[in-house]
Formats: C-alpha cells, sequence, structure tokens
C-alpha cells in the first residue's frame, strides 16, 4: 500500500513529497546509478510534489537523454529524476536514502543490471 514521504537534498534547498510503495527498491549498476550509490523507488508523476528548490536544481542527462536527473545547485544531492516508464508514462524516480525518516537498511533491494541497457 503507498505511503506519502517527504523528502529533499542534504541542505534543504530541495524538498519534495512523493506517494509510493517501498516494497522493493531497485539497486541499478549503470554509471550514473552505481557511482551515487542511489537506491530506487518509483511513482507515477502525479504522486510527487516539488514543494521547494525548482530554481536550485540542475538537469543532467546521458546515455539516450530519457531520464532528467535533477541535483541541487548548492549541495550536489540527486534525490530525485524525472522520466518515462516502458509504458510512456511520467514518472519520478525517488531515491530512498533521501526520504526521511526511511532506514535504507531494512528494505528489500532489487539489483538492475543497468550497464547492460
Amino acid at each position: 500500500m503507498p505511503n506519502t514521504y517527504s523528502g529533499g537534498c542534504q541542505c534543504g534547498n530541495v524538498r519534495y513529497e512523493a506517494t509510493l510503495e517501498l516494497d522493493g527498491v531497485i539497486a541499478c549498476n549503470c554509471s550514473r546509478c552505481g557511482r551515487l550509490g542511489s537506491l530506487l523507488a518509483f511513482a507515477p508523476a502525479g504522486s510527487f510534489k516539488l514543494l521547494k528548490g525548482d530554481d536550485a536544481q540542475t538537469d543532467y542527462t546521458f546515455n539516450k537523454h530519457i531520464i532528467h536527473h535533477l541535483f541541487c545547485k548548492t549541495c550536489g544531492i540527486e534525490s530525485f529524476a524525472r522520466g518515462k516508464s516502458p509504458d510512456g508514462q511520467e514518472m519520478v524516480a525517488i531515491n530512498v536514502r533521501c526520504l526521511d525518516g526511511v532506514d535504507p537498511d531494512a528494505l528489500s533491494v532489487k539489483r538492475v543490471d543497468g550497464k547492460s541497457y
């Protein structure tokens, strides 16, 4: 069952709320996620609300340029990214390490081979 979580970057310039399920997060080994150590959960764009920091972020795309990796201009933390699911639905990838009060070590982690895509 989905819950609403709050989260953001380290310095607090970016803050958001997201309604999503944390019943299996993704650890991707692509060239970006592998270096960042992100643990990802996905939510439809309509379940995500940016509360603060639209102007405090910068955008980075690579490879197929379909995922917008947004990170804080001040502290450099990528707490979420925007893109589309394989069926074309607008999605937000939440770095669960940036969610308030969530223990990432208590979550079930699925490994995804992003290097092969």
